[in-house]
């Protein structure tokens, strides 16, 4: 296969890739590139479902091999067990969903001392070298949800309900959050460190309630986590209107799901950042078939409406668009949490 040296776009890629495999039976074509072993971070999450559902779908589009994906399911030791498993079961390349941004970096030395390259989909590490990070902007995640409740809100309480902060998801989305809310002097923070579990944002939440029945607003970083036990705990406590009583508490969410869409539609919700889980899985198995072909990548823009930057040296990070969604564009067809079935 001939690649086009330089920046190459994904459309030329995928073409090459098809033109390809269009001279060769799939078997011998996979073997070839060799497995593709897939590493989920969890499953307890319907983005993180979702995700995991696109990503047959893609590999077979482009002619990928892929392993059955490993589940973790939340836990950042057993994802080092987990890819040193895949390493031992003869995978050829690796995309993983990393937990926590450090512990990883054990989990890519082991990969990089095998020549195996790693693309990190959703979490970039910290150390460690990788083929492609695939993410969203996650500063833009805080920042776009402080925007719209610091519009929306002009004096009172927020809550904060945070990520895992082990995580640079976390950390990012926490970290912009706060200083952008410094714009809005009306508003006072308060924070929740939830480290994505529900049970955990949810206890919380009912302690914070009972002690500040006065807030007016919550940010959640994971609507695929917190959602649920937020809508529950805000009934519970009977403080659950609908978006236009005044007695509304905003919500802001990341995530992009279809129970979010509905929440938003419900007027439970107002707003919450689409994370492209379909984006993850289409670009994570792109980069990693690049990675075994021998393709590198320079930091510029690219032609599926995304820049690549570079994190660190030799850390380069493909930053998909993540479009915040509210009542007015909650049915735009093009938002995949309106696509899935």
């Amino acid at each position: 296969m001939t690649f086009i040296k330089g920046l190459p776009t994904a459309r030329r890629f995928v073409a090459a890739i098809v033109a390809a495999s269009a001279g060769m039976a799939g078997a011998a074509h996979a073997a070839d590139a060799g497995k593709v072993g897939l590493g989920l971070p969890l499953l307890t999450s319907p983005f993180w479902q979702s995700y995991n559902n696109y990503l047959p779908v893609y590999a077979k589009q482009m002619g990928l091999d892929i392993l059955a994906p490993v589940n973790s399911n939340g836990d950042p030791a057993q994802q080092i067990t987990d890819m040193n498993n895949l390493l031992n079961l003869g995978a050829k390349g690796i995309v993983v969903g990393p937990l926590d941004s450090a512990a990883i970096s054990r989990a890519l030395e082991a990969s990089s001392a095998k020549s195996v390259p790693v693309v990190a989909v959703d979490v970039a590490p910290t150390q460690g070298k990788v083929a492609m990070v695939v993410r969203a902007d996650n500063r833009a995640y805080g920042s776009k949800a402080c925007d719209y409740i610091g519009e929306h809100v002009k004096s009172g309480k927020v809550v904060q309900i945070m990520g895992d902060l082990a995580s640079v998801n976390g950390r990012d989305r926490s970290e912009a959050f706060r200083a952008c809310l410094k714009k809005y002097p009306g508003l006072s923070l308060l924070e929740i460190p939830a480290a994505w579990k529900g049970d955990v944002a949810a206890t919380a939440l009912d302690s914070l309630l009972t002690a500040n029945p006065d807030v007016k607003a919550i940010y959640m970083q994971a609507g695929g986590v917190y959602l649920s036990p937020t809508l529950q705990t805000l009934r519970r406590k009977q403080m659950l209107f609908k978006a236009g009583d005044p007695k509304h508490v905003v919500i802001v969410s990341n995530d992009g799901i279809p129970q979010e869409f509905d929440a938003i539609r419900r007027g439970e919700i107002d707003a919450t950042i689409s994370q492209p889980a379909d984006l993850y899985a289409k670009y994570g198995l792109f980069y990693i078939k690049a990675a075994l072909a021998g393709q590198t990548f320079q930091p510029g823009p690219t032609d599926h409406g995304s820049t690549i930057v570079q994190r660190a040296p030799g850390i380069l990070e493909d930053q998909l668009p993540a479009p915040l969604v509210t009542k007015a564009n909650v049915d735009d067809k093009s938002l995949w949490g309106n696509t899935i079935k």
